[in-house]
């Protein structure tokens, strides 16, 4: 079994009830969610003028391959209503693969570590709530040191 982490990002709907429905979909014998971070609000970073998100990252173990997964993760976004209908634009939820394992992987369809998940504080504050210490496989820097590198980025942390 891989431990995974998933970031999970919702600002159409009810975003609190879209991301416990997404979670709760992800379950399956293949895929267990461990523990989740903090539930933060953040400012929309690419295209403004959208509702603000609500953003979380889950802890998963799985014995999928990486594309198995990538696979299970678009089922649930398809089922949970998710069109592609403007990239970065507004969206029910969205579920990125940010790391499996120490695995790098580089493929036309995915790219493991999440290719942008070092610029993203509504990726690093959860993550950091959940493994401080665990290590990036590319850079060697915990999450911890990339999130007190990145400048910018309001979120805000749920109670």
């Amino acid at each position: 079994m891989k431990i995974v982490y998933l970031g999970l990002g919702s600002n159409l709907g009810d975003r609190e009830a879209t991301l416990e429905t997404a979670l709760r979909a992800l379950e399956s014998p293949h895929l267990h969610i461990r523990r989740v971070s903090p539930v933060y609000e953040t400012e929309p970073m690419d295209v403004p003028g959208q509702q603000w998100f609500l953003n979380m990252v889950a802890e998963a173990e799985t014995d999928l391959f990486p594309l198995q997964l990538l696979r299970r993760t678009a089922a649930v976004e398809a089922e949970l209503g998710r069109r592609r209908s403007v990239p970065k634009g507004p969206r029910t939820i969205d579920i990125d693969i940010l790391l499996f394992g120490n695995s790098v992987v580089t493929m036309p369809d995915l790219e493991i570590p999440h290719p942008r998940f070092r610029d993203r504080r509504f990726v690093l504050a959860p993550l950091a709530d959940l493994a401080p210490d665990l290590r990036d496989p590319v850079t060697r820097k915990t999450v911890r040191e990339l999130l007190a590198e990145l400048r910018g980025q309001a979120v805000r942390k749920l109670e």
